[in-house]
C-alpha cells in the first residue's frame, strides 16, 4: 500500500461514520444543499476532464500533475455522488466522510474506493506541497482515479 509522507489522512478502524457525518454537519463543513442535484452532471463532466488529463500527463511522464490531475477526478466523481444526495462539501476530510455514511455503508460503494480517495488526497498534497511524487504514486492514483469515476458514472447514469 502507497502512503505520503504525512500518513493517511484519518484513522478508519473502528470509526463510527454516522456520527462523524453528523460532527461535519454541525461544524457546517458538509451543508444541504438541495440545488446541488442539478450539479451533477457538470461535476461529472469535471471528473472526466480530470481523468482524461491525468492520463495525457502520466503518459508524458508527468508523474506530479497525474497524480494531482487524478485526485482531483476522484474528488469530483465523490462530488457528484454528494450532490446526488443534496448535500455540499466544504472539506475534502468530510467529502470522505460523506462518501463512507452515504455509501460504502448502504453498501454502494466498496470501502477500498473511499481509502483509495483518501490515500490519493495524501499523494496529491505530497506531490503539491511537498513536491514528493513518484511514479508508483502516479499510477496508483490513476487506477483509483479510474474506478471511482466508473462507479460514479454507474451509480448516476441518467443524471445527465
Amino acid at each position: 500500500m502507497l502512503r505520503s509522507s504525512a500518513g493517511l489522512c484519518c484513522g478508519r478502524q473502528g470509526m463510527n461514520w454516522a456520527l462523524e457525518f453528523e460532527r461535519c454537519l454541525r461544524k457546517r463543513w458538509l451543508v444541504e444543499m438541495p440545488e446541488a442535484r442539478y450539479l451533477v452532471g457538470k461535476e461529472l463532466k469535471a471528473a472526466r476532464d480530470d481523468l482524461a488529463e491525468a492520463e495525457i500527463s502520466y503518459g508524458r511522464g508527468g508523474y506530479k500533475w497525474s497524480t494531482i490531475q487524478s485526485y482531483y477526478a476522484m474528488f469530483h466523481a465523490a462530488r457528484a455522488l454528494l450532490y446526488s444526495r443534496g448535500y455540499r462539501e466544504k472539506s475534502h476530510y468530510c467529502l470522505s466522510v460523506a462518501m463512507r455514511h452515504l455509501f460504502v455503508s448502504r453498501g454502494m460503494l466498496p470501502e477500498q474506493v473511499v481509502d483509495d480517495l483518501d490515500d490519493a488526497r495524501a499523494l496529491r498534497e505530497d506531490a503539491d506541497y511537498r513536491t514528493e511524487f513518484s511514479e508508483a504514486g502516479a499510477r496508483h492514483n490513476l487506477a483509483a482515479a479510474r474506478k471511482l469515476v466508473e462507479q460514479a458514472d454507474t451509480l448516476l447514469a441518467g443524471w445527465e
